[in-house]
């Protein structure tokens, strides 16, 4: 980890969220979404530091508050060593929303072992160790959001992306295992699983591709990382509390 870029001093009594992989795309609007709904927002980056130092200043110039830690996630030595220093007993954490994510695309018979290896890492196992830290904090608050991106793939397979598919299936096991598990301290786990979004991996689409890509959804066209933050609020607000072990998919119709 490094020094976080604070733009306002968090409290310790204002509920907070948590959410991982917010310098960029789906993270970034989720995080200002829920700066907006009200929450102090701490968000992790790897090393995309301009676009973290970014996503926390316009959060503040919005009005928010928000800090950005650098935080390899899949290191689980140091997820302990990040709740240890800046969460437990620092902040009022109420929500987790894990984000964080990679792709190291590849047929099935070329895979190499560590491409698969740290897809798993960093997507399954990553949000495994920030679920597990964060649900000892909520579970002596006796209440508590967490919140799992996952993907359509993860539903229905892709070629091309077994390890992102494993992966993000992965989540939604892990999703329900935990849902059963908490339940009783009032913490609540669900799964979002978008569908193509516009981001800055899909800008990078030909045309010919783009097309087939929105001829295949029923609704005709790509989601924007608004439509799944919106859904992301929701699950972390107090409407979705009878809401668990639930996998929402904010897709277009591209239903398994």
């Amino acid at each position: 980890m490094i020094a976080p870029y604070f733009t306002q001093a968090l409290d310790s009594e204002t509920p907070s969220a948590l959410v991982t992989g917010a310098s960029r795309g789906i993270g970034r609007v989720v995080a200002k979404t829920l700066a907006g709904a009200g929450y102090q927002i701490l968000f992790t980056y790897v090393s995309r530091s301009v676009e973290a130092k970014a996503t926390a200043d316009e959060i503040a110039e919005a009005g928010g508050s928000a800090a950005a830690f650098a935080l390899n996630v899949e290191d689980s030595v140091a997820v302990a060593a990040f709740f240890a220093l800046e969460i437990r007993d620092k902040v009022n954490l109420a929500v987790l929303v894990n984000n964080a994510g990679i792709t190291r695309d590849g047929f099935l018979i070329r895979m190499k072992d560590e491409d698969f290896d740290r897809v798993m890492a960093v997507n399954a196992r990553g949000a495994f160790c920030c679920m597990r830290e964060a649900a000892k904090i909520m579970s002596k608050n006796r209440k508590g959001r967490i919140v799992n991106i996952s993907s359509v793939v993860g539903q229905t397979g892709n070629a091309g992306q077994v390890n992102y598919a494993a992966s993000k299936a992965a989540l939604l096991g892990l999703t329900k295992a935990a849902a059963k598990e908490l339940a009783a301290r009032r913490i609540t786990v669900n799964v979002v699983a978008p569908g193509f979004i516009e981001t800055d991996m899909t800008a990078g689409l030909s045309e010919e591709m783009r097309a087939a890509y929105e001829a295949s959804i029923p609704l005709k066209r790509m989601g924007t990382a608004q439509e799944v933050a919106d859904v992301v609020a929701f699950l972390a607000s107090d409407k979705a509390a009878y809401i668990t072990g639930q996998v929402l998919a904010v897709n277009g119709g591209m239903y398994c």
